[in-house]
């Protein structure tokens, strides 16, 4: 694989664990930060395919990085223990493409990175099946049934709708599928 990729935390145990984590699974760190001025110099000298950037740092936050780099060729991921909806839409609004919420386990993170740098993986890897196919296309249905539901019977708007189950699955550690489904079971309560 030999992706490069920056890692930014103040926290030097996530950028411990992440290194571990990304070069256990063939990554290449070529540098770490803990200030988001220090990464926006480590990104800018090396151009890695990646960069994993805490939001709230010292010296400049993630998303302060993440403005600066936007069109550049490095994909940008945010890392926070934060899920506020203004910072999921500052984070879009500066150009990152995924945001993960920490605390975060290697089983999770590991698949969405290399679907996110490489899409062709997410749709042609070898997990990818005709049954995953299909389990995707299902799964896009029950969500789809929710917001539906949400919308008709909570007065939400589609993204909100969209919003609610998203942040529901992220909070509980559970795949929006499930959430989707308490929803048509009645069930959900967020």
């Amino acid at each position: 694989m030999d992706k490069r990729v920056v890692i930014a935390d103040d926290e030097s145990i996530i950028r411990l664990d992440l290194k571990e984590m990304l070069e256990g699974d063939g990554y290449l760190v070529v540098g770490e930060a803990a200030r988001g001025d220090d990464a926006l110099a480590l990104i800018q000298e090396h151009h890695p395919d990646l960069a994993l950037l805490d939001i709230k740092m010292p010296g400049m936050d993630g998303l302060e990085v993440a403005r600066e780099l936007k069109g550049s060729d490095t994909v940008v991921v945010i890392l926070t223990a934060f899920s506020q909806r203004s910072l999921i839409e500052s984070a879009r609004d500066a150009g990152v493409v995924a945001y993960l919420v920490k605390p975060f386990r290697s089983s999770e993170i590991l698949p969405k990175l290399a679907a996110i740098l490489d899409p062709s993986v997410a749709e042609t890897g070898p997990v990818a099946s005709a049954g995953h196919a299909d389990d995707k296309i299902e799964t896009r249905e029950i969500v789809q049934r929710a917001k539906e539901w949400l919308m008709e019977n909570r007065g939400l708007d589609e993204p909100t709708a969209f919003e609610v189950i998203q942040q529901s699955a992220m909070r509980a550690r559970t795949r929006m599928r499930d959430v989707a489904q308490q929803v048509l079971r009645g069930e959900f309560v967020g």
